[in-house]
């Protein structure tokens, strides 16, 4: 079967990057615990698989050739990731009580800082997440947190909370921009969610609901709530929240509500918990359920 990746042997790729960060063959040979005569050999078959020179051999040891540090800069990136996930891997516990998948704007505005108090109520419960924006992931979970329709028919189905949608901007955007009322954020820069994947109620939606037509002003896209949030802290225009996700971007002052009008979500946040969560799991869903709007 041909190999899935287009390498030459690894245990020569491993000597050379030895070699290269080392500039000499010695020195690998003592790093590797192996012979120089080893290390030489293992390039030399590396020399000939790859049909160039990787060093030039010097009275006092070696150095790359162009060539030679082109594979050793691709080599260290491609260690590096692997030394990431294996460092990852020690950290994470062997075993876990609890994994909720959510997407990026709930888990950091909502459901991390849940899980820390969590903790602090049960200590010994191992809690993961998975935070992905892709709807429908096939990663296996025991719960998952979203806005919007689930899918009743793989695991039962809670709604948290059902929230005000409301604009929000800095102090010195609404005063740059003369913002009093809600007729004022027709003309004024405003931010948008562009994706497709998680239906966020957007500006068209919210003003139509209000009764008023399209804005006339700048518009800014980004395809993530979280960078949006921080575009509108940046004082580059005005942006939708949802009022429990941004309760604490409202209290430390980051952001204030534009103006009084606002609209009620036409969709809640909803929790779904798989058939087959462990009791541990289930304990720490009612526990969300019951302190959702703790903060």
């Amino acid at each position: 079967m041909p190999r899935p990746y287009d390498t030459s042997s690894m245990t020569a790729l491993i000597c050379f990057e030895a070699a290269a960060r080392n500039l000499g063959f010695k020195a690998a040979a003592r790093e590797l615990n192996v012979t120089p005569a080893a290390i030489s050999h293992q390039i030399k078959a590396l020399e000939q698989d790859l049909g160039c020179s990787l060093f030039r051999r010097l009275h006092r040891g070696v150095e790359l050739t162009e060539k030679g540090a082109f594979l050793l800069l691709g080599l260290q990136r491609g260690l590096e990731s692997i030394s990431d996930a294996v460092i990852e891997l020690k950290r994470r516990p062997e075993h876990v009580d609890v994994t909720i998948r959510a997407t990026t704007a709930v888990s950091a505005l909502w459901l991390t800082p849940q899980i820390t108090r969590f903790w602090r109520k049960h200590p010994t419960i191992t809690v993961s997440q998975i935070v992905s924006d892709v709807l429908g992931a096939n990663t296996r979970c025991d719960i998952a947190v979203g806005y919007g329709s689930a899918d009743e028919a793989i695991g039962q189905v809670h709604k948290i909370y059902r929230d005000k949608i409301i604009a929000l901007g800095t102090r010195e955007f609404a005063r740059t921009e003369g913002i009093t009322c809600v007729a004022d954020l027709l003309r004024a820069p405003l931010i948008h969610m562009s994706y497709d994947q998680i239906k966020w109620t957007g500006w068209a939606e919210w003003f139509q609901e209000l009764g008023l037509p399209a804005n006339s002003g700048r518009n800014f896209y980004v395809n993530n709530h979280m960078i949006a949030l921080q575009a509108a802290e940046d004082h580059m225009g005005a942006v939708l929240g949802w009022e429990g996700l941004v309760r604490r971007h409202l209290k430390g002052g980051r952001l204030v509500q534009l103006v009084a009008d606002h609209i009620q979500s036409p969709q809640s946040f909803q929790l779904q918990v798989n058939p087959k969560a462990s009791a541990k799991a289930r304990l720490f869903a009612d526990w969300l359920l019951a302190n959702y709007d703790d903060n």
